[in-house]
Formats: C-alpha cells, sequence, structure tokens
C-alpha cells in the first residue's frame, strides 16, 4: 500500500508553540506516522539535533523518530559536503550545527576555515564575531544556516541567526549563502529524504515568507494554517499565495482526505 502525498510540516506554530502542541496536532501527526504516511518536520532552528527535536515532540505525545527530523543545519552540512568534500568550518552556534558539519565530513577550526557557517544560539560573544569577521575579509566563505532576523520564545523573540550574520555582513561588504528555509536546496534535500516526487509533496507552514514562498517555488501543494505567525488578512499583502488555507494542522484530514487513503500500488507491466 501507498499514499498519494507526503508531507513537510514546519514545526512553531504548525504542530506547537512554544511546548505546547496545537490542539489535534498530536493525532493526526501520530495518525500520519502510524500509517507510514511519508511525513518531515522542518526547522530552520540549527541548534538542536535530530534527537533532540524528537525528545522534544515524543514528550508532547507525538511518535516522531530521528528519521522524521529535517534541520536547516542538515541543509547547511549536506550542501557543504557537496561543495567542499573533506572541508573545514568556523561555527557560530551550538551542538546540532556542528554535529551536523562532523557528520557530513567537516571538521571544526580556529584558524583558516574554508568557510564561516552561522547559525544561531545563546552563545555568542563579540570575540567570536570578531574572529568570523577577520576570516570572511581573509577569505573566507560566509554562509547562513537561514535568514530569520529573530526568534520565537515563550518569553518574546530573541536575534535569530539572519541578524547576526547581518553583522558579518555589513563589517566585511561579504553576502552570505543562506541554506535554510526558504531556500530551494533546504527544500529539495527534503524532498529527496522522503523519496517523492515534486508533485506529490504538500508543505504545511504557518508564514508566508518562509514555508509558503519555499514550496511555491518548489511546485509543492502548499497549506497555511493560520494557528501561528501569520492572520489570514495579511495573505493578500503577498504576490504568491498558498493553495490551501485552514485553521490549524487539526482540519489537514478534513482539507485532503485523499492524503489519507492508502491506494493499491500498480503491478509494472511484464
Amino acid at each position: 500500500m501507498s499514499y498519494p502525498y507526503g508531507f513537510l510540516l514546519d514545526m512553531d506554530g504548525v504542530v506547537y508553540r512554544g511546548s505546547t502542541p496545537i490542539p489535534g496536532a498530536v493525532e493526526v501527526i501520530n495518525r500520519m506516522i502510524t500509517n507510514h504516511i511519508p511525513v518531515l518536520f522542518l526547522t530552520n532552528n540549527s541548534q538542536k539535533t535530530r534527537r533532540d527535536i524528537a525528545y522534544k515532540l515524543n514528550k508532547m505525545g507525538i511518535k516522531a523518530t530521528e528519521k522524521h527530523i529535517f534541520t536547516c543545519a542538515m541543509s547547511t552540512a549536506r550542501f557543504l559536503a557537496t561543495q567542499k568534500p573533506n572541508g573545514t568550518a568556523f561555527v557560530i552556534g551550538e551542538g546540532g550545527l556542528s554535529l551536523a558539519l562532523h557528520a557530513s565530513g567537516f571538521s571544526i577550526v580556529d584558524e583558516n576555515p574554508d568557510y564561516v557557517v552561522v547559525g544561531e544560539g545563546r552563545l555568542l560573544n563579540f570575540e567570536t564575531l570578531e574572529k568570523a569577521t577577520r576570516f570572511v575579509a581573509n577569505g573566507a566563505r560566509l554562509v547562513a544556516t537561514n535568514l530569520d532576523a529573530s526568534c520565537p520564545t515563550e518569553d518574546g523573540i530573541r536575534p535569530g541567526c539572519g541578524a547576526i550574520t547581518a553583522m558579518i555582513e555589513k563589517a566585511t561588504g561579504r553576502q552570505a549563502f543562506y541554506l535554510g528555509k526558504p531556500s530551494g536546496i533546504m527544500m529539495r534535500l527534503a524532498r529527496k529524504e522522503l523519496g517523492l516526487r515534486t508533485e506529490d509533496v504538500v508543505m504545511v507552514g504557518d508564514t508566508m515568507y518562509t514555508d509558503i514562498i519555499g514550496g511555491v517555488e518548489m511546485g509543492y501543494q502548499t497549506v497555511l494554517v493560520l494557528s501561528g505567525g501569520t492572520k489570514e488578512s495579511e495573505v493578500d499583502l503577498y504576490s504568491y499565495k498558498p493553495t490551501h488555507i485552514i485553521p490549524s494542522i487539526a482540519e489537514l484530514p478534513e482539507l485532503l482526505p485523499e492524503a489519507f487513503r492508502p491506494v493499491e500500488l500498480k503491478a509494472k507491466a511484464s
């Protein structure tokens, strides 16, 4: 048996807010996982490892494993490995980013790196920024895991990867290459992780300028949920539109009932 669609799910605002699941999200997602409907959680958070994120979802009652997680750190590391196998990087970020780079064959160094790779986190200091700026000015290539200027927390927002990277860009006059959502590189790698064709992918997100535009540019179906950062009245401010708009992920089975019904695999002609 197979299913006609697979799903790429944004997390904060779609699956949960802070540490609280969106009503109905646990039931819908567990239905996907239990029935082996292709599903992958996409996040622009490079701090956490796949295991960390799966653990957070498990605590909410979601039966996710590491194989269901795809982060911007993974996207960044896999892309860099195709550009310079066994390269070196000076990292601004935390464990999730360093681990992803190591898994892709990169070494983390403090001198003469091939790349300066910027993620987000709370461990930033001016000395680290100064070194990164000097490396980029001396020829290291500047890469960022995502362009989010701020990150949501339960207490409000804090500066995100995009804001940190902007300081280095401004100081050096060099433009960073961004590899998280809505980058086509991350969106395409996620599709390949699911093993699906473009027309079989549904991107579900709460943000027009990352989730929805990323899906639109890739030719995926897109579903905007109103349980996160976007109000329905704001959609007309954008030049592109989602395929569907629903209040929350709880309404997804009603919106796309065929996606939750298995289909018979056709036998190949001899």
